[in-house]
């Protein structure tokens, strides 16, 4: 199925796996990859060596191309663009929306910039600035999320921009595809589906945890880091909802000293993301301070398995998915059901 995202990025199918941290690893994305979809590797989680060493393991794993997304954000996104760049990676996907002279230097070494928005504005601003393409989440995604349902932010977007608009949040089928393509869209962005295939190294327990869940199981809390947060409800998520202010920001300065470690970035680098994080979002020093509970988090179930100590953020479509196919099986059903609902439509007469 040929799209403005497939030509722009030399994929066979209009389907990209989101740069989820913990998540989106070299076997995932090359995986995804090899089946002719968009990988993205997540690199935010990673150190700028560990991301070089991440691209050239997808490299031996596929010749296909990928992506990597990246923190527009963090102090060393230059030197994280200069390994794109370098490791010439076919398509840099980013969190927030890149400066201009970010998204001029990547295009200029002929790197696809694609970034994730939430609203209609946010488009228009990287559009202006020269991205490429545009990832749309509406609130049914996981991790952090708006307000505004995909089938509303979806069309805005799309009138609003002329470059290609990626769909994402509420997408795990055939159908959901060619509900984005008539939308104007030129393909979807799926995080959760693609976590639960066999191809994800997430722990077997956490996928369990995930195939159990139904839609109601999916909730949205601003206790891990104070912002809108999407994820399965779990008895910590309910413990953390309860928990005071004190202790939420005792936990944080903990896990900021965690993340140091695993991150290699020292306490001056980690305040200055911090600085950069509150003047691009407008959140209080209390936010700053708990966004340190994100990645910490996350890899306690992501990574470790500890469903009991962390969080799994989660897509609505959580509560849809039943099983664990490979990447390959995934994405062959993905577009034999889009054919097959295209095929099924009624036929369209006008009316006399």
């Amino acid at each position: 199925m040929r799209t403005a995202l497939t030509d722009l990025t030399g994929v066979r199918h209009p389907l990209v796996q989101t740069g989820m941290g913990w998540v989106a690893g070299p076997r995932l994305v090359a995986a995804t990859a090899n089946a002719g979809a968009l990988g993205i590797l997540g690199s935010a989680t990673m150190t700028p060596d560990r991301l070089r060493e991440a691209v050239r393991e997808v490299r031996r794993r596929t010749d296909r191309p990928f992506g990597v997304n990246l923190r527009a954000d963090a102090g060393d996104a230059e030197e994280r663009v200069r390994i794109i760049i370098g490791e010439g990676v076919r398509v840099a996907s980013f969190a927030l929306a890149p400066s201009r002279d970010l998204i001029a230097r990547l295009k200029d070494a002929g790197v696809v910039v694609l970034p994730s928005v939430g609203a209609r504005r946010h488009a228009e601003k990287v559009a202006a600035w020269g991205a490429d393409a545009v990832v749309v989440q509406g609130g049914e995604g996981g991790g952090h999320t708006g307000g505004v349902a995909t089938t509303v932010l979806l069309p805005q977007v799309v009138d609003a921009v002329d470059i290609p608009v990626v769909a994402a949040g509420g997408f795990h089928d055939g159908r959901g595809l060619v509900a984005a393509l008539a939308f104007g869209a030129a393909g979807v962005a799926m995080g959760t589906r693609f976590l639960l295939t066999a191809d994800s190294t997430v722990p077997a327990a956490v996928k369990a945890a995930y195939l159990a869940a139904s839609v109601q199981d999916v909730t949205v809390t601003t206790k891990v880091d104070g912002l809108p947060h999407r994820m399965l409800r779990t008895p910590f998520v309910d413990a953390l909802e309860r928990s005071g202010r004190a202790r939420a920001l005792l936990r944080a300065v903990r896990h900021a000293a965690s993340f140091r470690a695993v991150s290699g970035l020292t306490w001056r680098e980690m305040v200055r993301d911090g600085l950069a994080t509150r003047h691009g979002r407008d959140l209080t020093w209390s936010q700053v301070l708990l966004a340190a509970n994100t990645p910490m988090l996350l890899k306690a179930a992501m990574v470790d398995g500890r469903t009991d100590l962390g969080v799994m953020a989660s897509g609505q479509v959580a509560g849809l998915v039943e099983d664990l196919p490979s990447c390959a099986e995934l994405v062959e059903r993905v577009m034999r059901e889009a054919h097959e609902t295209l095929a099924g439509l009624p036929p369209v007469t006008a009316a006399r």
